[in-house]
């Protein structure tokens, strides 16, 4: 390419040569394309943008230099690799330049993968080693405080970031103390700033949170957020950290590690402190809820104890007592008209028992007189002693007997006594007293499973006062 030749100067202003802008920028533009045409560049992409029409605007750059690129979207088919940024690729196309801006460019027409760039290469593989470290695990990551009222800044004090945090921060809850770590945020020596200010915070104490980061830019601009020694400092902070670093497309190895990643500066801060407003709001809001709740727990105590002072037991304690003392008199008059029965029972059987033993001895008598009568004396002599053994036999077996049934009385009436308590406590209608009930069929017998009484059965249910008749609907078998 020969450069171009300006007008020699000239003596006067009648005979200087002076381009207007939109002029030279042609013929920057025409000597470009003249002397370069179509060419092969190979480069990483950066700062891609995809526009709503569908054309490519990126950044080729190297260690050393950067051109810019269009990828028009007529020139996109066919095109089977996902541009991004990283990527390192080989471009065909016509070298020339922008007129309206005087930016030199290169129009893409091909496009082929020359493999990974570097920082992507250099991104890819710290990620995954601080992964595979566990520096990026759920559980590790700390709770935010509720409402911090310390706050750290590491970031730079010129740029739009830390204003943007400021003013959100004072617009939320004006009376915040705010302390800000100045630091480089881009170029050489940046990322060891940073990792040196979240250190120096941390060993300061007095803080609640940190907020690191900076406003967008292109990879490159954001690089010192992707360095392992920013990573490591975050990792090691005993002060939950937010993380926010350019917009919201934007990701750094910062975002994985830290405690939160914000989209952009300015959410950070609210994602960070809620509006005092409505602090108040919800402080009121629950001081409401809280007076209405012990309101009506009051209300509630209060007619648990005024219906409690209203009923029967508390109202007429006495007639309770009144009440099981009259039942325990029944049931003990009961038992004695019991005891008394059995009593009388035995006393009569003993009595009709002497009777006819008493009857039969009489006849016997009879039977020996006359026996005697009609025998010689020395048979009437003998006789007469064998009655007389046999009633003093008789006379002590009455005796006995009068003993014996004494005792057996006894006996009888302490069983019963025993029998009773028993029966009692036994009693189904003593179990119907607490809630139980006996069910039957119509036929009487008692049901005890379920399969018992299909439906339309007819049963007949015993309570402890009164019973119920029914028809069974359908029957439940409980397991």
């Amino acid at each position: 390419m020969q450069p171009l030749k300006p007008a020699a100067p000239a003596a006067t202003t009648e005979t200087r040569k002076v381009y207007r802008v939109s002029e030279l920028a042609r013929l920057i533009k025409a000597a470009l394309e003249n002397e370069f045409g179509n060419v092969w560049i190979e480069g990483e992409i950066s700062n891609m943008r995809r526009p709503t029409s569908g054309h490519l605007y990126f950044t080729l750059k190297d260690a050393e230099a950067q051109l810019a690129a269009v990828l028009f979207r007529g020139n996109q088919l066919g095109l089977k690799l996902e541009l991004r940024d990283g990527l390192k690729i080989r471009a065909y196309g016509q070298v020339t330049a922008y007129e309206k801006s005087g930016q030199c460019q290169i129009v893409v027409r091909r496009v082929e993968e020359a493999g990974k760039g570097s920082l992507q290469e250099q991104f890819e593989a710290l990620k995954k080693k601080l992964e595979a470290e566990g520096l990026f695990a759920p559980e590790r990551k700390k709770q935010l405080p509720l409402l911090p009222q310390h706050i750290g800044i590491v970031t730079s004090p010129s740029g739009a970031a830390i204003r943007d945090i400021l003013n959100i921060l004072n617009r939320r809850f004006p009376n915040l103390h705010i302390l800000i770590a100045p630091v480089r945020v881009q170029g050489e020596g940046a990322a060891q700033e940073i990792a040196a200010a979240i250190d120096l915070l941390n060993a300061r104490g007095g803080l609640d949170v940190l907020i690191v980061g900076r406003g967008g830019g292109s990879l490159e601009d954001l690089w010192c957020f992707n360095e392992e020694v920013v990573a490591r400092a975050i990792a090691r902070s005993q002060l939950p950290v937010i993380s926010a670093v350019g917009h919201e497309i934007d990701f750094t190895i910062s975002d994985f590690v830290a405690d939160l990643r914000a989209p952009t500066p300015s959410a950070a801060a609210e994602l960070l402190v809620g509006s005092k407003e409505a602090f108040e709001q919800q402080v009121q809001r629950g001081g409401a809820r809280l007076a209405r709740a012990l309101k009506t727990q009051t209300l509630v105590l209060r007619n648990r104890l005024t219906a409690a002072a209203g009923s029967y037991v508390f109202r007429e304690p006495q007639n309770l007592i009144r009440r099981s003392r009259d039942r325990l008199d029944t049931l003990r008059a009961a038992m004695a008209n019991e005891l008394r029965s059995a009593a009388q029972q035995r006393s009569q059987q003993v009595d009709e028992l002497g009777l006819r033993m008493g009857h039969q001895i009489e006849l016997r008598r009879t039977a020996c007189r006359q026996s005697l009568q009609d025998a010689n004396p020395r048979m009437a002599r003998a006789l007469r002693a064998a009655t007389q053994r046999t009633a003093l036999r008789t006379q002590e077996l009455l005796l006995r007997l009068g003993h014996g049934m004494t005792t057996a009385r006894n006996a009888a009436a302490q069983d019963l006594r025993r029998v009773a308590s028993q029966l009692k406590a036994l009693s189904p209608l003593a179990v119907l007293e607490r809630g139980f009930s006996l069910t039957r069929t119509a036929e009487g017998k008692i049901l005890r499973d379920a399969a018992e009484a299909p439906a339309g059965t007819q049963v007949l249910t015993r309570l402890a006062h009164g019973s119920l008749e029914s028809q069974v609907t359908a029957s439940k078998k409980e397991n």
